[in-house]
């Protein structure tokens, strides 16, 4: 049976804050190895065995003699318990961009929330390739949707040349009065 703790114990229980007077006193006591720790249970019992023991250090050290430091880290690096209830779902679950609630196995696209009465998943037009659909992006060419109040402005900065992808981004940094301006213009194209 070991007599005293080996060179790596020694140095593991200095880093978890011990002295080397505290070990001295652990090993005068009977307290000679990792396993002698386990057979001491808590950190209470080693603060009664060595006098002027810091309770966090000796919370520290027989966690370390019992392995709880690995459990420790795993929970402390684990996401909140909340965060980890894993839900997975069939790919055909619709929620509604409102409430969140989710709609019946015989929802199709453009039908009313049971639970708030919005459109659960708007169908928008795409000002770009003018097809038709819900999310954010257009399932036929890729663009960002624009609020539909706000396609004919988004058609007509499409025909003035801008890109694709910069014509959302555009009427999100427009004033009113610069929407106000853009709107004659479009209402010149029409008559």
């Amino acid at each position: 049976m070991e007599t005293e703790f080996t060179p790596l114990e020694k140095t593991i229980l200095k880093a978890k804050g011990l002295t080397d007077e505290q070990i001295a006193g652990l090993v005068a006591v009977g307290v000679a190895s990792r396993d002698d720790l386990r057979t001491v249970g808590d950190a209470g019992t080693l603060c009664e065995l060595i006098s002027g023991l810091d309770p966090a250090i000796a919370g520290k050290v027989m966690d370390w003699a019992t392995g709880n430091t690995q459990a420790k880290a795993a929970v402390a690096s684990a996401p909140p318990a909340v965060a980890s209830n894993v839900v997975l779902e069939a790919a055909d679950v619709v929620h509604c961009v409102h409430c969140g609630a989710r709609q019946p196995k015989d929802y199709k696209t453009g039908d009313l929330c049971l639970s708030c009465g919005k459109q659960a998943e708007p169908v928008y037009a795409c000002f770009w390739c003018s097809s038709s659909g819900p999310g954010k992006f257009c399932r036929s060419c890729g663009a960002a949707f624009v609020p539909t109040a706000e396609v004919d402005l988004a058609v007509l900065l499409r025909r003035e040349g801008l890109p694709k992808d910069e014509i959302p981004a555009r009427l999100r940094g427009m004033s009113h009065d610069e929407k106000d301006i853009l709107w004659g213009r479009v209402r010149k194209m029409r008559g």
